[in-house]
């Protein structure tokens, strides 16, 4: 969420000066990683689906996939926007509470529930911690320096995508080594949540936030954000508290960013990388929802000791992060090239949704797998630069929410017709011809 180009050339926050902010700076860094590592701890995750369809519940596989898993993609869909605003309008940590009683709810369900409702709740439960997720990755703008953007961007990251590696490897090894059963796997994970749940209490909540909460500006030397460059000739004062923006002005200020949105969306490189996102995103988390289904399909076995989805997903986000991290390394001439290589990495993901559906050998699903989540990564972070970099910060936010919340509607209307027993109601692998054959990749 760092400012784009033009605005950073105009006015370049300062440095943190040495001393007590540089410490305390670096405190709060080190908290919010510490939080968001602990939070991707749920080495129970992976095992989730053997763990419902093996004894401990004992579901059948036609009730998980078009009964219990569509569930996720519609409770998603409304409770992203809710979400989404109360994330800034509440100043983030109350929704990362929501998220941390959220995600026991689910290892809660998990654990104790015995019914397919109890299963389409614990479904719920989990949306609402995805929804949630944009809690974190803004939070941490809202209490550090904007000159500490970037670096807090790759600290935050890095925390999150070591905590699942650290998480999924553990899973693997605790099941696979140490011969734990799935039960216990998922008491460690609550024990996990819980511990994560109490951290939330003592992280600090910001004073300001995107849109609701704007206030002063945090620090001296920061840029002034669009919304207060917009329609300025309109404040007028209120004998409101200092720094508080009226809400005529506001409501005025947002209609005018839709109004830029509107322009934005005629840009060719912005309408190309959003459209990527929207259909690739859809098909990628269709993918991610049932592919544990379907290895239970290609490797039916009761030895859970041979059930290697931890090690599946460690290696999978092991991939993303390096094909992410490389990916700010590649230097062409993307408004030439994108169309070509958006093609190319298409064609390369259908060809591996068609093995993965396909092969009846476990090892080629998990390859082929890791191949398609790492090609995916590759194109997140260009997309995320191609797109936001003509944008100004709140623009860049209502982009992204509008791609997501587009995304998220195909996802949903694809599982209600494809998957859902009161659609087609198709088995896993059936599924998997026709994502591809949509233009999700």
């Amino acid at each position: 969420m760092a400012l784009s180009g033009p605005e950073v050339e105009k006015q370049v926050p300062a440095e943190p000066r040495p001393g007590r902010k540089l410490q305390s700076w670096w405190s709060l860094a080190f908290c919010l990683c510490f939080y968001g590592f602990m939070s991707q701890m749920r080495p129970g995750e992976s095992f989730i689906t053997p763990y419902l369809l093996g004894p401990d519940k004992n579901f059948t596989q036609k009730q998980v996939t078009n009964e219990i898993t569509p569930v996720l993609s519609y409770s998603y869909l409304a409770v992203l926007v809710p979400v989404f605003l109360l994330t800034d309008y509440l100043r983030y940590k109350p929704v990362l509470l929501l998220q941390g009683l959220s995600y026991v709810s689910v290892w809660l369900l998990l654990l104790f529930g015995s019914s397919v409702l109890h299963m389409q709740f614990m479904e719920f439960f989990f949306s609402i911690t995805m929804a949630a997720r944009i809690a974190y990755s803004s939070y941490i703008f809202s209490l550090v320096p904007p000159a500490c953007y970037q670096r807090m961007a790759g600290y935050s990251r890095a925390s999150v995508l070591l905590g699942v590696f650290t998480s999924s490897v553990l899973g693997q090894l605790l099941v696979t080594v140490g011969r734990i059963p799935f039960s216990t796997l998922n008491y460690i994970s609550l024990a996990f949540l819980t511990f994560s749940l109490v951290l939330t209490l003592f992280l600090k909540r910001p004073k300001r936030s995107l849109f609701f909460n704007r206030g002063a500006p945090a620090c001296a030397g920061a840029s002034p954000s669009e919304l207060d460059r917009m329609n300025l000739g309109q404040v007028q004062p209120t004998g409101g508290k200092p720094g508080q923006l009226p809400a005529s002005w506001r409501d005025s200020a947002l209609a005018h960013m839709l109004r830029e949105l509107g322009h934005t969306a005629r840009l060719p490189q912005l309408r190309l990388w959003s459209l990527w996102w929207v259909f690739n995103s859809a098909g990628y988390y269709l993918i991610v929802y049932y592919v544990h289904i379907l290895w239970n399909v290609v490797n039916p076995t009761t030895d859970t000791t041979r059930v290697y989805n931890g090690g599946a997903d460690a290696a999978s986000t092991l991939l993303g992060a390096i094909t992410s991290f490389a990916a700010g390394f590649v230097k062409i001439r993307w408004a030439l090239w994108a169309k070509l290589i958006i093609a190319v990495v298409t064609v390369l993901q259908a060809g591996l949704i068609f093995l993965m559906y396909k092969t009846s050998n476990i090892w080629l699903c998990y390859s082929a797998f890791v191949l398609f989540r790492g090609s995916h990564q590759l194109l997140v972070p260009i997309a995320t630069f191609q797109i936001a970099s003509s944008l100004s910060q709140e623009l860049r936010a209502l982009v992204f929410g509008v791609n997501t919340f587009l995304a998220t509607v195909l996802k949903t209307i694809i599982t209600l017709v494809v998957s859902d027993k009161r659609g087609l109601g198709l088995p896993v692998r059936s599924q998997g011809c026709h994502n591809k054959i949509s233009p999700t990749g």
